[in-house]
């Protein structure tokens, strides 16, 4: 039998369970390369950390890796129930919570190698965390996508470590009594955006979908947000890529200053504080795929302006346990596609 020692965290009410010892070895390279030849090579891992019967379809699994810089405290691959993810805001502050219940870490500011780039995280004591995520930036603004209704919808493509169509959610109320409602509407414009060829830079995926409303009467916010995530389940935290994406469309418009507090709210009403400060004559710093010609429809002469967003929330220890692998297990490496080899 193999042994998996695991802590699991939520953040604002979004699992994470941290793969602290037994995961499979993914040798040298990048950590892009790493999360490759995972995804490639070791995908029965992810199934079987994060997909029944151990796990749950709403589980992001966080791999700790060696580090890929000398100055990162580790290395990091997030994945879920149906692949990987480039980044994870709400996983990145488990992750911390999770170093620190391990006694891995003091209170400070460490750094963490992701697929995408260096992020970094302070664990401030107790349950709190900040990060710094990797530059975010508005890719195209007013974008129209033509839903089945025949309604048209506008949203923002952004980047904000994860790619993202963002838009109004329209007349359902943000909360959790409308939550058959909001996923309807948003795996619809999921749909739309496939159908429609409507995508991210260089033509990449855009696999979240964010609906923005009003905060509710009394809530101590800005906005509240309904994230669907890759694989059909809902982010019940205000999602860290989300809100940097939202944060990175906000200072695009000049809405929010540079150091500005924006507080979302998720839809149960968990809470993460942002702010940004702008990347300055770096166009290309840490950006994915991105091409000097990549040019937003609504900035013809110029290129996305990033910004670097600081993300606080809370995360807690849920678990600490030991998965067992045991071969004679038919359902060993979880239950889903290709769960058998």
């Amino acid at each position: 039998m193999h042994r998996i020692q695991i802590i699991d965290t939520h953040t604002g009410g979004e699992p994470t369970r941290v793969v602290m010892q037994g995961g499979p070895e993914l040798g040298p390279g990048t950590m892009s390369q790493r999360r490759d030849r995972f995804a490639n090579d070791l995908d029965a891992w992810r199934r079987a950390v994060s997909c029944e019967p151990r796990g749950s379809n709403c589980m992001v699994g966080a791999m700790l890796t060696e580090p890929e810089r000398a100055s990162s405290v580790a290395g990091v691959i997030f994945f879920n129930n149906v692949g990987y993810l480039n980044m994870c805001g709400h996983g990145t502050i488990g992750v911390a919570i999770a170093l620190a219940h391990a006694g891995r870490i003091e209170p400070g500011r460490y750094a963490l190698d992701t697929p995408v780039g260096q992020v970094f995280f302070e664990w401030l004591g107790d349950n709190q965390v900040r990060i710094t995520n990797v530059p975010s930036y508005r890719y195209r603004a007013h974008v129209p996508v033509r839903l089945p209704d025949g309604q048209t919808v506008y949203g923002d493509i952004a980047w904000g470590g994860n790619w993202f169509f963002l838009c109004q959610a329209g007349e359902t109320s943000l909360q959790l009594s409308r939550l058959a409602e909001l996923h309807e509407r948003a795996t619809t414009i999921r749909q739309a955006l496939v159908d429609q060829h409507v995508t991210g830079a260089n033509g990449d995926e855009i696999d979240h979908v964010e609906l923005i409303g009003e905060p509710l009467p009394g809530e101590q916010a800005d906005a509240r947000n309904f994230v669907l995530c890759p694989g059909g389940e809902y982010d019940r935290s205000p999602c860290g890529t989300g809100t940097s994406a939202k944060v990175a469309c906000l200072a695009s418009d000049g809405r929010l200053l540079p150091g500005q507090i924006w507080r979302q709210a998720s839809v149960i009403g968990s809470l993460f504080q942002a702010s940004y400060e702008p990347i300055l004559n770096d166009h290309s710093i840490d950006k994915p795929n991105y091409k000097p010609d990549d040019k937003p429809d609504d900035k013809p002469d110029d290129q996305p302006d990033q910004v670097r967003v600081t993300l606080v929330g809370s995360a807690y220890v849920n678990a600490e346990a030991e998965l067992v692998l045991d071969p004679n297990d038919p359902f060993c490496m979880g239950i889903g596609d290709a769960a058998y080899r």
